[in-house]
């Protein structure tokens, strides 16, 4: 049975254990609106905490994945008189850091989800539209996808989430280079470097195929996907030894003999292993638990 909802920006389904995210605003080649920073961490949270799906997949409608942010819809109202105006440039900075925080916090939601999230990309992923890839476990893209560090050519420096994660999936001279001069990335070169996993021939394949590899991973037990997720993450700002220690605390606790006597059965079986669910929960997205 599939469950649909509709949001200003998005459209999401369940169906076999895996969450569809689609961002469906095509004829705004998917720009980022102010809805769209407040609904996804909220769509997310709730698939999680509720126990709703064991996979996520994010793609897109259109030609394109994401424009990145509507700038437009976040440009602040004319002011009133001389004396508006300057208390609100001297608000500006306060305010500014407030709204990065913000949109930071959506992207940090992606990271923090017990489920893994696939990203599925065609066309054009750009500014904004990067951040949120890097901030998924793992993507996948089209023969015609390519990616940018925009901001640059726009005066800005990229604030929502690109650098600290874009250096330990790819060199940083490559981030450095891309950073400094705006360019595009195609599918393939980003697949040479590591930014993405496969490159399908067009959008239909892709969706299919990045659907295949969500639901084999909703076939697996829950508990142990998300402790991989949980000790992948935990690495990567840890040492070697920080995080064996932390990976034996982690079974210690947490490894249930029930689940692996399941999962072997059921291999020999070969049928779907009756797996329990992760526990509903009621978290704090971004807060990096």
């Amino acid at each position: 049975m599939t469950e649909t909802k509709s949001y200003e920006c998005f459209e999401v389904s369940i169906e076999d254990q895996v969450a569809h995210i689609r961002l469906n605003r095509p004829e705004k080649r998917n720009s980022m609106v102010p809805s769209f920073w407040v609904d996804l961490p909220m769509i997310v949270q709730d698939i999680d905490d509720n126990s709703l799906a064991r996979a996520i997949v994010i793609s897109s409608t259109g030609p394109v994945f994401s424009a990145g942010m509507d700038l437009g819809a976040f440009t602040p109202r004319e002011a009133a008189s001389a004396d508006e105006a300057r208390r609100n440039h001297i608000r500006h900075g306060a305010a500014f850091y407030d709204s990065a925080r913000k949109t930071q916090a959506t992207f940090n939601a992606l990271e923090a989800c017990r489920l893994p999230i696939l990203a599925a990309i065609q066309g054009g992923c750009v500014g904004g539209g990067l951040d949120m890839v890097t901030a998924c476990d793992m993507r996948y893209a089209t023969a015609d996808a390519f990616f940018t560090i925009f901001e640059v050519n726009i005066g800005m420096t990229a604030d929502v989430g690109t650098f600290p994660r874009l250096v330990q999936q790819m060199s940083e001279g490559m981030v450095r280079e891309l950073a400094y001069t705006g360019r595009r990335m195609s599918a393939e070169e980003a697949k040479s470097v590591g930014l993405v996993n496969t490159v399908y021939p067009d959008q239909e394949s892709m969706i299919a195929g990045v659907i295949d590899i969500a639901r084999e991973i909703a076939t697996k037990a829950p508990l142990a996907v998300y402790g991989c997720k949980r000790m992948i993450n935990y690495s990567k700002d840890h040492n070697t030894a920080d995080t064996l220690d932390y990976i034996a605390i982690w079974n210690a606790s947490m490894m249930q003999s029930a689940e692996m006597q399941e999962a072997m059965q059921a291999r020999q079986e070969k049928r779907a292993g009756d797996f329990t669910e992760l526990p509903p929960r009621k978290g704090a997205y971004g807060t990096g638990h």
